[in-house]
């Protein structure tokens, strides 16, 4: 197996109700300082599928696993998970540790 070397990427699938796009980005966007802020976050990004109407991709790395899950389960992102709950009609989560990173 390889040794860990890169961050911890943790990706969500979000499937967006029809008509609902825009506003789930505004709050996204609004949420996005709360997951920044955390000495443990590397950086997030938000994607639009270019396939599929109304999916989109949060993408962030962490320094680590536990540090990750610490924040999932922290006040401040369990209230932003219930201000885009609205928007949700489904979508998955995966976890990974990033093993090499080629430029």
């Amino acid at each position: 197996m390889a040794e860990e070397s890169g961050p911890f990427r943790v990706l969500l699938t979000v499937r967006v109700k029809a008509g609902m796009a825009a506003d789930f980005e505004k709050v996204w966007a609004q949420g996005s300082a709360e997951v920044t802020a955390q000495p443990a976050n590397l950086g997030h990004a938000l994607a639009r599928s270019a396939l599929e109407d109304d999916v989109y991709y949060v993408v962030s790395d962490w320094t680590d696993r536990e540090a990750f899950l610490e924040f999932e389960s922290s006040p401040g992102h369990v209230r932003h998970r219930e201000k885009l709950h609205p928007y949700r009609e489904g979508g998955s989560l995966a976890m990974m540790q990033v093993l090499e990173g080629v430029r």
